[in-house]
């Protein structure tokens, strides 16, 4: 029994009823670990948290707590209900998208009550990194009491989404995606299990069209039962036999991991601009196309394509720059999906095109320097003189005009006093730039030759 006097949620006991109105998601849930797919690096045997569910010793490195992190559908809320299942832990579901700060109080209370009676709880927060940061507060007091064990389920990266208080009294357990082989194996269960699954059908499925529904699933064993579901209704009404062609028709589209906001979405973009600067344009094509069909804002990946040429094409091939911004009037212009094939040509430009980020290392360099040194003067020489009273004060005095001087450089420093000598940008020698090195390197010399004259 829970804290409200009801049936626990994951005891496995529910009506006939309940099982045939269900999704099959839901009817197919594991109930023990034995019937647990996949994470064998978390519950395999032998594992540390395997034996420390099946000793019920999950209080024996603190608290108890954790925070279960994974993409969907890999079964972060099935672990949870049986870890509480195992330990014989009151069992609460709370959601994060439902639930405030005074429903969280009044469970807290409950959950200490119980305590105080020897009852232990498990509170089980799904999405726990829709709370904000007040609501989340909420529940420190009881998790460091003791009162409760805490067991968060987020597919976003705890480091940015959990409190750090809270964060450091749980320990975080990294939930992987089901395999092809996993995901289809669990099909061939439910088609075959005729208690909770779909066995009373009579159904027959060929081995390509679960390995289908396994690939488009993207290892989201919620959303492969989901199109299993809709494979065996089309199936019933057809000849009882789920085909190749028949789960393309329940597929419809590929499910891709993405998020607009989320962690997936920086670490797609991350894995787009390092492809491109290791110059590998099929990489860089592929992780573009990924984000494309996750709904990514096309004018976000133009920014990022223009920020690429600058970072790490830059003086190299200063073209790359203008055709990028090219790119991003043509997306502009003409929208997606037709305009999708100019943010691809200039991806594949600035893969083959050559490299370099001295720009961008030595505008770095320049600017640590600012916020290490104090704020030189600007040399009165550097100054203009607009005014009688600034031509007195020497403002403009000893300033050479290039133009008028042989091989239009002049010597003169342009650094303050502090910094002469100084030198930031060291170009390389890949494409443009290569001429441009040549360049300072004929400056030195025609500067080094006068300084010798004088």
């Amino acid at each position: 029994m829970n804290l409200f006097g009801e049936e626990p949620l994951n005891s496995g006991k529910a009506s006939k009823d309940t099982l045939r109105t269900a999704p099959l998601a839901e009817r197919m849930r594991p109930r023990s670990l034995e019937e647990f797919s996949g994470q064998e690096h978390l519950v395999g045997a032998g594992k540390p948290l395997r034996v420390q569910i099946e000793r019920d010793s999950l209080d024996a490195s603190g608290s108890g707590s954790m925070i279960l992190w994974g993409p969907p559908g890999v079964g972060k809320t099935t672990l949870a209900k049986i870890i509480a299942e195992t330990t014989q832990a009151s069992f609460i579901e709370f959601s994060a998208v439902m639930s405030g700060i005074k429903e969280i109080k009044q469970v807290m209370v409950a959950a200490a009550q119980a305590s105080r009676m020897h009852s232990r709880t498990i509170l089980f927060i799904d999405e726990i990194h829709r709370f904000n940061k007040a609501q989340q507060d909420a529940f420190l007091p009881y998790v460091e009491r003791g009162d409760i064990r805490l067991i968060g389920a987020t597919t976003e990266n705890p480091s940015f989404e959990i409190i750090s208080a809270l964060l450091s009294r749980c320990r975080v357990y990294v939930l992987e995606p089901l395999s092809e082989e996993q995901i289809t194996a669990l099909l061939r269960r439910a088609l075959e299990d005729r208690e909770r699954g779909l066995g009373a059908l009579e159904l027959t499925a060929d081995d390509d069209a679960l390995q289908l529904i396994a690939s488009y699933s993207s290892g989201d064993c919620r959303n492969a039962y989901n199109t299993l579901e809709v494979a065996a209704q089309l199936a019933v009404e057809d000849k009882k036999k789920i085909n190749r062609t028949l789960a393309g028709v329940a597929v419809q589209q590929r499910v891709l991991m993405y998020d607009k906001s989320g962690e997936e979405h920086y670490n797609l973009i991350s894995a787009l601009h390092k492809s491109v600067r290791n110059s590998d344009p099929d990489a860089a094509l592929y992780w573009l196309a990924r984000m494309f069909a996750g709904g990514e804002d096309p004018l976000y990946l133009a920014r990022r394509i223009v920020r690429m040429a600058i970072e790490d094409i830059g003086l190299a091939a200063p073209e790359a720059l203008n055709l990028t911004l090219s790119a991003k009037e043509a997306i502009d212009f003409l929208g997606s999906p037709e305009g999708d094939l100019a943010l691809a040509e200039a991806v594949v430009y600035l893969c083959l095109a050559p490299k370099s980020n001295s720009v961008y290392t030595a505008y770095g360099a320049v600017q640590s320097e600012i916020e290490a040194t104090r704020q030189e003067p600007v040399p009165l020489h550097l100054r203009n003189a607009p005014t009688k009273l600034m031509k007195e004060l020497d403002y403009g005095k000893g300033y050479r005009y290039a133009h008028n001087e042989e091989g239009k450089v002049a010597d003169m420093d342009c650094l303050p006093d502090s910094l002469k000598g100084r030198s930031y940008y060291h170009p390389t020698q890949e494409g443009r730039e290569k001429l441009l090195a040549q360049r300072m390197e004929e400056i030195r010399r025609i500067r080094s030759a006068k300084r010798g004259g004088d």
